[in-house]
């Protein structure tokens, strides 16, 4: 249940409450029928929730009531005096059988929070569930049972989130260190201070989903896999009146571990779509979500005492050079861990680290109830040598020092009783972005003049996502069929010398009818050819006008069918701007685009709601990111106090 409401409802959707009296029709939102959450009035006169404005302004751009043309920024917040009318609204505690106590609604969260038996109770049995072994933590729910994932073996280029070898399933994420990819933490004049006070926090969870039809889609987009630079699978968008909209429990920025027990943590992105588009009636994934960034507790220190303390030392060449370590605190045990080593990184060289070692020390300073920003701020401020001081449970093996851009070859116990986790390949010579993964083909065909040409198209510059003219499919009826030269998935360039990239769908359909009626057709298309790569078969459920191709599919697009768009945030001095990057220049792999891996709840870039997981970034205040490093894009987005502006290229993820 949410800790705000003390009901459940889906993670982005408003909060619930049972409200003692009828409300007044003029505090009444006409979107969600529901007493006004955060109340916005629009220049002609209405007001709505944040949330329900919000989203109804991503497909829309009239008001709801009168339908006259608006934008989401010209809505501005309602006065004071309606804000506490709505606030000193009567509501019933949501834990009746426990707790009969009424309140305003702006005192419901302390009340749960602070004297609710009802709640109390909730928290302490969750608790128990969660955690049987180290008692006496107060830790936020979980939405579902939680485990860790049996093989959370995840490739280097993205900042992984799976919490391995461990009981705990919360984790924190914050980390200032430059190369780990995570500008959703940023320090401030405060320093050490609020460093210490805030971690990110995430957790697993497992959520079984049910369908009536075996066949029927789960409603959901995805993005990433091992054969891009986001390395795990990303949940980009949920579609409405879905399965998994209906559920409740997945929202975007979701991190898909597990499908019905396989891990596909180290997958390509077509075999993970594979793996979610398999019918049948129950679907059982482990899913990691962000919580967004949380005070920290003191934790009670459950560490076993049959462990071994390894000294390492890794040099770096400059200041500034990144160690390519990824660094975690858990619930279960104080300090802080090594989740991951970055392929190629200077620790992952070395050898001597491992996954799940828990660091004591770095240059002398204690870091046994450290953080992972502060930890993070050593390493940075280090010249040369840097040392680190470790716990490392036995049976956790050491990896051979290896060459330059292959992966750490350690190895550590996972969570099902001690079996070893696959050992990580090397990087793949062909990455994703590859130069010649399309070619361009001119079709010149004759016809009869009535003979039409048997495609269906998608797509269409008025499309959400912007998209170029597609086609859904082949018709055995038309001409094309029969020449066979145009398949599914080919984006269409022109016909008859008829520009065809910077149309929308209904332009594209009447200019490829018009000339159809010719005895000729030159038709000018480019042929994506990942759609040919030994794949297993992704054909099912795909049928006829439904067909979309792959999010990878649009990755090999040429930049100029890129459809670019400005995103801009603002932040108050002490926020972040939300979230993290993945990609970028490596010397092992050359130029790769930069990703927006997550999207952390609660701050600028989430509240914005025009950023997704998946999307590319190709400038940052107009300065284009193609050829930068990691290390390079990190401090400039970091220097933006309180306005950026993102150039990113959208592009939907594939449909499971």
């Amino acid at each position: 249940v949410c800790w705000e409401c003390g009901q459940a409802h889906p993670l982005l959707d408003n909060h619930l409450y049972n409200f003692q009296e009828e409300v007044d029709d003029e505090l009444i939102c006409h979107i969600c029928l529901q007493p006004l959450l955060q109340p916005m009035d629009t220049p002609c006169g209405h007001t709505y929730c944040f949330k329900c404005l919000e989203n109804f302004m991503q497909e829309y751009n009239f008001c709801p009531m009168d339908r006259k043309k608006l934008s989401f920024q010209q809505c501005h917040k309602s006065s004071l005096l309606v804000r506490n009318l709505l606030d000193k609204l009567v509501v019933l505690c949501p834990f009746k059988a426990e707790c009969q106590q009424s309140m305003q609604r702006c005192e419901l969260e302390a009340h749960l929070q602070n004297r609710c038996p009802g709640f109390k109770k909730y928290k302490s049995e969750l608790q128990r569930k969660k955690n049987p072994i180290c008692k006496g933590k107060e830790d936020p729910p979980a939405k579902g049972e939680t485990n860790p994932p049996k093989d959370p073996e995840v490739p280097g280029g993205g900042s992984s989130l799976v919490a391995e070898s461990s009981g705990a399933a919360v984790v924190s994420l914050g980390t200032a260190e430059p190369g780990l990819v995570n500008p959703a933490f940023e320090e401030t004049e405060e320093g050490e201070s609020l460093v210490q006070k805030t971690s990110l926090v995430a957790e697993t969870t497992t959520i079984e989903i049910h369908r009536e039809d075996p066949e029927e889609e789960l409603g959901m987009r995805i993005v990433g896999g091992k054969d891009t630079p986001l390395g795990n699978i990303v949940v980009q968008e949920v579609l409405r009146d879905s399965v998994v909209a209906a559920d409740g429990r997945i929202a975007p920025g979701d991190h898909i571990l597990e499908v019905n027990g396989v891990n596909i943590s180290s997958v390509t992105h077509c075999q993970a779509v594979s793996f979610l588009r398999h019918p049948g009636p129950v679907l059982h994934l482990m899913v990691l979500q962000e919580k967004g960034f949380s005070p920290r507790t003191a934790q009670q220190d459950c560490t076993p005492t049959n462990r071994e303390v390894i000294h390492v030392t890794l040099v770096k060449r400059d200041r500034a050079e990144p160690l390519g370590i990824k660094l975690i605190r858990k619930t279960d045990e104080a300090g802080i861990f090594i989740l991951d080593l970055l392929e190629g990184g200077l620790a992952a060289k070395n050898g001597k680290l491992s996954r799940n070692d828990r660091v004591l020390s770095i240059n002398g300073q204690d870091l046994r109830q450290g953080t992972p920003e502060a930890a993070a701020q050593i390493i940075q401020t280090t010249e040369s040598r840097v040392n680190f001081v470790i716990l490392r449970q036995p049976g956790v093996q050491l990896g051979e020092p290896v060459e330059d851009g292959s992966a750490s070859n350690s190895s550590s116990s996972s969570s099902n009783g001690g079996s070893p986790v696959h050992h990580r390949r090397r990087p793949d010579q062909n990455h994703y972005r590859r130069k010649s993964n399309y070619q361009k083909k001119t079709v010149a065909i004759k016809k009869e003049p009535k003979e039409s040409l048997g495609i269906t198209i998608g797509g269409g510059r008025d499309n959400k996502n912007k998209l170029p003219i597609y086609v859904t499919s082949v018709q055995p009826i038309g001409c094309l069929f029969r020449d066979g030269r145009i398949k599914r998935g080919d984006v269409l360039l022109s016909i008859n010398g008829i520009d065809l990239t910077h149309l929308n769908y209904y332009e594209a359909v009447s200019a490829l009818k018009s000339n159809a009626a010719s005895h000729s057709v030159t038709l000018k298309a480019l042929e994506i050819l990942s759609l040919n790569s030994p794949e297993p078969s992704l054909d099912i459920r795909e049928q006829g006008f439904s067909w979309s191709p792959l999010w990878i599919t649009w990755l090999g697009l040429p930049s100029y069918l890129h459809f670019c768009q400005d995103v801009v945030l603002s932040k108050g001095n002490l926020e972040s701007w939300g979230f993290s990057i993945v990609g970028g220049f490596e010397e092992s792999k050359g130029n790769q685009p930069f990703f927006i891996k997550t999207i952390v709840p609660g701050t600028p870039a989430f509240r914005d709601r025009k950023l997704k997981c998946g999307d590319e970034i190709v400038a940052v205040n107009g300065v284009p990111a193609i050829g930068m490093s990691n290390s390079e894009l990190i401090p400039m987005l970091k220097e933006q106090r309180n306005k950026v502006t993102l150039t990113v290229v959208s592009w939907p993820g594939s449909l499971v």
